[in-house]
Order: structure tokens, then C-alpha cells, then sequence
């Protein structure tokens, strides 16, 4: 079924998940009154990146090799996120007494340190990354990024392999 849709349409549906996948986030954020920490940024920032690589490889119309190289980044990009959401998630599983201890919000650790330790903090995380404020069937909102990390990396794969026998044909 899939081998009937050209990868320019599955790449904008990459695209166009990563874009729900923001739209929750704020959601959650604005509509909710979940603040979200460090972790749950830098989370956003890596679907962002993976939504904008699948859009680029979308209007540059990649074919053959070119799909590869960009699913391989998605991927790539994908990875990485799914690696802070792993991260988060072992904050979470952690005994309350063993958690870091809460820090300050993400806007005030942009405004007050420079961008180099303020990256530093956002990458390690803190007590409020530990905090489960949310959950749907026993799993929290880094276990679903996560979840939708791993499909999105699953799709590249795919369309790497499609794009490499693309390219061999």
C-alpha cells in the first residue's frame, strides 16, 4: 500500500505529524497551563528539526539517493529526540528522594545565563523534568514523544531503503 505513495507525500506527512505533534505541545502549554521543562524543550526543538528536514527533502522533491540522505537526517534528528525523552523518562522512574532537584524555568535560565550554560541546563534536565503531569494509559508525555519519535524513525527508515532501491534501479 505504501509503495503507492510517492515520497514526497510521505515525507509531508512527516511533516505534517511533527506539526500535530507541536500543536498538542502548545496546546498542553497555552490551553492546559502545562509548563513544560527543559527536557520537554529540547524534545520540541528535535521534532521541530525533524518536521523542517522532512519539508526540505519535500520541496527539494528528493528522489532516489537524495531520499536516503535526508531520511537518514530525519533520523538522525529523531534519534537524538528520542534520546532526551529516554532521558526524561528515567528522571521520572527515579524514587522522589534520588530526583535532581527542581531548577528554574526555562525562560528565566535563557534570560540569566549565557547560551552555553543555558543549553547545559536544558540537556540535563532537572526536578521538574521528574514530575509526570500528565499521562494516557499509564504513559506520560515523554513515553508518547517517544512512541512518536520511534514511528517517525521507522518512516525514514522505510524511505531510505525505498530511496536506495530507488537509486540501484
Amino acid at each position: 500500500m505504501l509503495s503507492n505513495i510517492s515520497s514526497r507525500v510521505l515525507l509531508l506527512g512527516i511533516f505534517i505529524f511533527c506539526s500535530g505533534l507541536m500543536a498538542v505541545g502548545y496546546t498542553m502549554q497555552y490551553a492546559l497551563g502545562m509548563e513544560p521543562c527543559p527536557l520537554c524543550m529540547t524534545q520540541r526543538v528535535f521534532i521541530v528539526l525533524t518536521g523542517l528536514i522532512a519539508l526540505a527533502a519535500a520541496a527539494h522533491n528528493a528522489a532516489g539517493r537524495g531520499v536516503s540522505i535526508y531520511s537518514g537526517a530525519i533520523a538522525l534528528a529523531a534519534t537524538a529526540g528520542s534520546y532526551f525523552s529516554i532521558r526524561q523518562l528515567y528522571l521520572q522512574s527515579l524514587p522522589a528522594d534520588q530526583a535532581p532537584a527542581c531548577g528554574p524555568s526555562v525562560s528565566y535560565i535563557l534570560e540569566t545565563f549565557p547560551l552555553s550554560k543555558a543549553l547545559e541546563l536544558m540537556l540535563k534536565g532537572d526536578g521538574n523534568c521528574a514530575e509526570v503531569a500528565w499521562s494516557f494509559l499509564g504513559i506520560s508525555i515523554p513515553g508518547w514523544t517517544l512512541v512518536a519519535f520511534i514511528m517517525i524513525i521507522c518512516s525514514a527508515i522505510y524511505l531510505a531503503r525505498r530511496g536506495f532501491n530507488e537509486s540501484r534501479s
